[in-house]
């Protein structure tokens, strides 16, 4: 059984089922911190939406797939990216601070689709640099 668990296509699938799970959790955790309602904004094809929320599905793989990288056990890889979500989050709450003029969440839901761009920028940017801290 010892050689089960060792085996590339076990810890390959295991790795994507647990990152697919905790996607769905932290996708859940950013529908919460923001005024919008991702699924139903994008249905409606609210482009700056879309283009935020892929920034954030990017950005927290992005992390995970550095998490992987360099980790032995499952347990430290989902540690290292919870860590790496959570700072992917402040991210987000310091962009809203740092634009005082206007509200993120306003904006992006009213499909302004400039700071919707910015937004997956920010996401997958701030992603490069924390993958960077985890290896």
């Amino acid at each position: 059984m010892e050689n089960f668990w060792e085996n590339e296509f076990v810890q390959t699938a295991g790795n994507y089922s647990v990152v697919i799970l905790c996607l769905v959790l932290f996708l859940a955790i950013f529908e919460l911190v923001t005024k919008y309602r991702n699924w139903e904004e994008i249905k409606k094809g609210n482009l700056a939406v879309a283009m935020a929320t892929g920034g954030k599905i990017f950005g927290i793989a992005n992390i995970f797939r550095h998490s992987i990288s360099h980790n032995d056990t499952i347990i430290t890889t989902i540690g290292w990216g919870v860590f790496g979500f959570v700072l992917l989050l402040i991210g987000y709450f310091i962009y809203e601070f740092l634009t005082p003029k206007f509200r993120i969440d306003e904006e992006i839901e009213n499909d302004n689709r400039a700071v919707g761009f910015i937004s997956l920028v920010i996401s997958v940017g701030l992603s490069y640099v924390i993958g960077a801290g985890i290896s």
